[in-house]
């Protein structure tokens, strides 16, 4: 049994205890993550102190829904007392000294950390990289990537090394990882989850979320990390959702929009016939379907490939070698500090994103790129205001293939960055987006399905893909071996 339903009955009725739960969880991580590399820190002795208080509290009748289930944060969040490295070398040896909000609320949950999972660099790349820690690589081929920049969150839940973890999505990072891994994973709309003590990459743009095996999990998860938070200027001041109400709801009478552009050119053979099997699987459940059209979305990657590196240009800059992280050991004076400190600290990728959007942001390119590409960016969100005329929930496949093999695509900058193609324009428009697996390709590799939703129909998209979910098992499978 791997769900949070299922481990959250269990831990009720007396049939096992938090710290049973946690070593069983901290023996496969000890098993599988020297293969896997899905995790930087893990910590036993503190996720085992946090077991036994969440298993006082149960035993106290104080305990929540989820209070002793186990989860894994993706390394991007800060967490009192533990290693926060951001997949990087620039914070390799840094201890947050406070919690982000999504910590505090797992912690207030009492769900005790198994770890801090891996990721590309500062949450920039489409297949878990460009970490300094090394690859993640994908429990369903370990010669194959697991999608990014939560991948490790991904393989963590995929391989059943943790029943949930968290992820973030700047362009895509939660549901392209859930795809490419058999999972699911859940974008909300911008503003939803509080980004207080989450570490930035693009802030107009990046959102926390919940990854797990099953959408039910997702609701159940999302009700903890969701609300308002005023530390953060971004977080939106609204009453307290149940995003599990709606789960039992029939598909009667849903509308389902098709759009014309996510199934054109460029969509591979298997993954556009396991989507569309969905598709008919949902039409038998009583959805509708209808065309729509989302005439900008092809152009959401130049878009997003000027405002994300500007914005993490300017992001970036805190990395200095004065106040934290990575400093030269040697330099002549303040500005040699800070390019030998940066030069040593940052990796590739992160380094062509930065330079990228110091160039759109300068004068006299400005008004060139990141205007124009801000126009375009209200262009696609009115696309969808447009589709949503005619729709409940926009469906298509997440990522245009399953996954391609380690360093297939790191030497084709332009290659990596199509991996986002289906994903970029929900977070252009600061839209709700879920990823939940379809079916498998002629590889044995898993196929994601994208639900897009407008904003605020978290519980929609999820009612969507649990009744997908009741009638299919394909999220249930698991990676030969790992049973």
């Amino acid at each position: 049994m791997t769900t949070l339903t299922e481990l959250a009955a269990l831990l009720a009725t007396g049939k096992t205890s938090s710290v049973e739960l946690c070593q069983d969880y901290l023996a496969r991580i000890a098993a599988w993550n020297p293969t896997l590399n899905a995790f930087i820190t893990v910590d036993a002795e503190r996720t085992l102190s946090e077991a036994r208080a969440a298993d006082a509290l149960r035993a106290q009748g104080r305990g929540g829904a989820l209070t002793g289930v186990p989860i894994a944060h993706k390394d991007i969040f800060c967490a009192e007392g533990w290693r926060t490295t951001c997949g990087s070398r620039m914070l390799a040896n840094f201890t947050a000294p406070y919690d982000a909000s999504v910590i505090e609320r797992c912690k207030a949950a009492g769900m005790p950390c198994l770890g801090k999972t891996n990721m590309d660099e500062f949450a920039m790349g489409s297949s878990n990289e460009t970490s300094f820690f090394g690859p993640v690589r994908n429990p369903w081929d370990v010669e194959r990537v697991p999608g990014g920049s939560s991948g490790g969150s991904a393989a963590a839940v995929a391989a059943r090394m943790a029943p949930a973890a968290t992820g973030t999505d700047t362009g895509g990072s939660i549901r392209q990882p859930a795809a490419l891994t058999g999972i699911t994973g859940l974008k909300p709309s911008y503003g939803v989850v509080s980004r207080y003590g989450m570490i930035a990459f693009a802030s107009s743009l990046d959102q926390g979320g919940p990854m797990a095996p099953g959408a039910e999990d997702c609701a159940l998860l999302l009700n903890v990390m969701a609300g308002f938070d005023a530390r953060d200027s971004t977080s939106l001041e609204r009453a307290p959702e149940d995003y599990t109400r709606d789960l039992a709801r029939p598909l009667t009478g849903v509308r389902i929009g098709l759009p014309r552009e996510f199934f054109g050119a460029g969509l591979s053979a298997d993954t556009a016939r396991a989507v569309l099997a969905a598709v008919e699987e949902l039409r038998r459940q009583g959805a509708e379907t209808v065309d729509v059209s989302l005439p900008n979305s092809g152009l959401s990657v130049a878009a997003y490939y000027v405002l994300a590196p500007a914005e993490a240009s300017s992001n970036l800059s805190r990395y200095d070698g004065v106040r934290y992280g990575h400093r030269a050991a040697e330099y002549r004076d303040l500005t040699d500090l800070y390019e030998r400190t940066r030069a040593e600290g940052f990796g590739t990728e992160v380094k062509r994103r930065i330079m990228i959007g110091t160039y759109v942001l300068s004068h006299g390119y400005y008004d060139a790129y990141y205007l124009q590409a801000q126009k375009l960016r209200r262009l696609i969100a009115r696309d969808f205001e447009q589709a949503f005329r005619q729709c409940d929930v926009i469906l298509g496949p997440t990522a245009p293939a399953t996954a391609f093999r380690l360093g297939e695509k790191t030497a084709d900058p332009v290659a990596m960055y199509l991996s986002d193609i289906y994903t970029i324009a929900v977070n252009l428009a600061g839209l709700p987006g879920l990823s939940l697996p379809c079916g498998f390709d002629t590889a044995g590799l898993p196929i994601g399905l994208q639900l897009i939703g407008d904003y605020f129909t978290e519980a929609r998209l999820l009612n969507v893909a649990h009744q997908y979910q009741c009638i299919t098992d394909w999220h249930r499978r698991l990676p030969a071996g790992m049973s």
